[in-house]
């Protein structure tokens, strides 16, 4: 009987260190999320130490361990250059052992790192890059583009503009991968709804000299001169416009396709009034929003962003899934992003479909008169909300290989 006994004992023990060595956990002991960002360059007040603080902020109020594990945050400048971006993500991958890499801002490095990700199985989600090649031919299976896409806010701007009677376009665009997909968003919404395109000219990136770019958009006539850029080049077209007198006389406005509250508070509102942009996140739009980015202001100094505010709630969602999964493995996670639906301050009622967008209302705002603002960072008035369904492509228009046609 003691044989009997020992031997059930033994056998017991070794199932249970058998289970032990394969059941789901957290590997290396530790859960390491990396963000690539543009510390230094035209997007850093866009990104930069601001992203880092939200996704910090994110793992603090997680309360900076899952399933007993740490969480560590790792972060890198990317210096808007994708070779670089793409190095860093193997060196993370292979080296460092990070489970997932969040916000690659502009769309460059974030076309870059997606298939590294893929090659390596493991996740990575854009809350900083607009392209949205990233949920059509670049999607995969574990990848996300989560804040905003360059259709949102085309169809978003540029549908209101038209509407407006702003029927003639001309357009500034930033010479890459962005602003080329940009332009194209707004041109398919502008004629498809009986507006029309008389001219367009590229600018360099991170371009100081907006003059001869404007004189041929102000010589065009058109109503309308789209901005298809983003960050310092918006800033500098804008007080470019301002210096030629480009709006002056009304018959000429501008439309920022991507315009961040950044922009504006570089810009002013004497600049920046009664600019029609969309955005996925304004600070003071209701209770939530506001509480949250108070308490933002108070590590920085300044309110968020819609990458900013969109990069906390993707690293909270994205620890959640862990959490639920009991592990960081890469489907599993992934699986468990896609299944739970995503209510917080940033999005309500958002959902990550089969390419990988994540979909959620988006609002179209007016930048407001000085007389207006009431307090500093009282920037904008909300002109509607676009539906998650409108605002976003739809499936059945995507080129995503994942998507059951």
């Amino acid at each position: 009987m003691k044989k009997r006994l020992v031997a059930a004992s033994f056998t017991l023990l070794f199932s249970a260190a058998a289970h032990a060595q394969t059941a789901p956990g957290i590997s290396d002991d530790a859960v390491r999320i990396g963000l690539l960002l543009d510390m230094s360059s035209l997007y850093a007040d866009i990104t930069g130490t601001g992203s880092v603080t939200a996704a910090q902020m994110a793992i603090d109020d997680f309360g900076g361990k899952v399933l007993g594990k740490p969480i560590q945050l790792v972060y890198a400048d990317h210096q808007n250059k994708a070779d670089i971006a793409a190095n860093k993500a193997r060196e993370w991958f292979d080296r460092d052992k990070v489970d997932a890499i969040l916000d690659v801002a502009a769309s460059g490095p974030a076309l870059a790192v997606a298939p590294i990700a893929k090659e390596k199985n493991k996740i990575a989600v854009f809350s900083g890059p607009g392209s949205v090649r990233l949920t059509n031919d670049a999607c995969s299976a574990v990848t996300v583009h989560y804040a905003y896409d360059t259709y949102a806010l085309a169809n978003s701007t540029a549908r209101a503009v038209v509407a407006k009677g702003g029927d003639s376009w001309f357009f500034l665009t930033a010479d890459y991968t962005f602003g080329s997909t940009l332009e194209k968003d707004a041109t398919d919404v502008i004629t498809s709804n009986g507006g029309k395109v008389i001219g367009a000219v590229r600018h360099p990136l991170n371009a100081s000299d907006f003059s001869s770019f404007l004189l041929r958009a102000q010589s065009s006539g058109a109503k309308v001169v789209g901005l298809a850029n983003a960050g310092g080049d918006t800033i500098n077209a804008v007080k470019g416009a301002q210096e030629f007198k480009l709006t002056a006389d009304g018959k000429q406005r501008l439309a920022g396709l991507l315009v961040y509250i950044n922009d504006v508070n570089t810009l002013g509102l004497e600049a920046a009034q009664g600019m029609l942009l969309t955005t996925g996140f304004y600070w003071d739009r209701d209770d939530d929003t506001r509480k949250w980015a108070r308490r933002f202001f108070e590590k920085t100094k300044k309110m968020p962003n819609m990458s900013q505010a969109g990069l906390y709630s993707s690293v909270m969602h994205y620890l959640k899934a862990v959490q639920a999964s009991g592990t960081d493995e890469t489907a599993a996670v992934m699986t468990k992003m896609k299944q739970t639906p995503i209510n917080d301050f940033f999005a309500k009622n958002g959902r990550i479909r089969e390419d990988g967008r994540m979909v959620h209302d988006m609002y179209l705002f007016e930048v407001k008169k000085p007389s207006e603002s009431r307090y500093p960072w009282d920037y904008y008035k909300e002109v509607s909300v676009v539906p998650a369904d409108k605002a976003f492509q739809p499936l059945s228009a995507s080129t995503c290989p994942l998507v059951r046609k």
